[in-house]
């Protein structure tokens, strides 16, 4: 070891970085808030997601930070065109829509990551780190929305039949009458029936009704048809 001590380690190099949105004054206030962080360099701006492409494309940033919403080529079509053409560089939409018409397309197209405008620096700038590195940033209320789009639908409390049954008695029909109408017997009616009550935690036919009510499983409309 030299009397000098110990090289010390170089610093990584920075992030590169392109910043994609017709707005103007957001691309100036993007790349003003990347540059003043000397873990980010800005190596190009796009007014499109046509431009987005050809710069991504020659630049080999590490990121594109990429608005959905833009005239000519939007933002989910630069996705998946970037995808198709091999781009290595990753994108992270920032957008102020997270309506699913727009979160779906663009995570399908091949988003790494997904933020809204209104989201802090400090956040953002965490994104486009953890972007950086292949990992997938979604904020809250994006991460909700693809949540409800792969949970499982809750199953009908009632059987299809069950309803059926439950909805005459609620019109006022009597066991018998249920049973000619849905052409099956008595005691397959007082079967249903039964079914519903230990569904609804209910110990007879007008409990029943009103509790379907209050569930919002009968309404007036349907329990008036005959």
């Amino acid at each position: 070891m030299s009397a000098e001590g110990p090289t010390p380690a170089e610093p990584p190099a920075p992030i590169r970085l392109v910043v994609a949105d017709d707005h103007p004054v957001v691309r100036d206030g993007l790349s003003g808030m990347f540059a003043a962080d000397p873990a980010f360099e800005v190596v190009g701006e796009a007014a499109d997601g046509a431009e987005a492409v050809r710069l991504t494309m020659s630049l080999a940033p590490d990121v594109v930070l990429m608005d959905l919403r833009m005239p000519g080529v939007d933002g989910a079509t630069a996705i998946a065109r970037l995808a198709e053409a091999g781009s290595p560089a990753r994108v992270l939409v920032l957008t102020t829509y997270d309506a699913d018409s727009y979160v779906l397309p663009a995570i399908a197209a091949g988003a790494t990551g997904y933020l809204l405008k209104d989201a802090p620096r400090a956040e953002l700038l965490r994104a486009v780190r953890a972007a950086a590195h292949g990992e997938a940033v979604l904020s809250p209320a994006v991460a909700a929305r693809l949540m409800d789009q792969v949970r499982p639908a809750a199953p009908a409390l009632l059987s299809p039949r069950e309803h059926e049954v439950l909805t005459w008695v609620a019109a006022g029909a009597t066991n018998r009458e249920v049973a000619a109408r849905l052409l099956i017997s008595e005691a397959t009616v007082k079967t249903h029936l039964l079914n519903v009550y230990g569904k609804l935690g209910v110990g007879d036919r007008a409990a029943a009704v009103a509790e379907a009510f209050n569930r919002g499983l009968l309404t007036p409309r349907r329990a008036s048809e005959s």
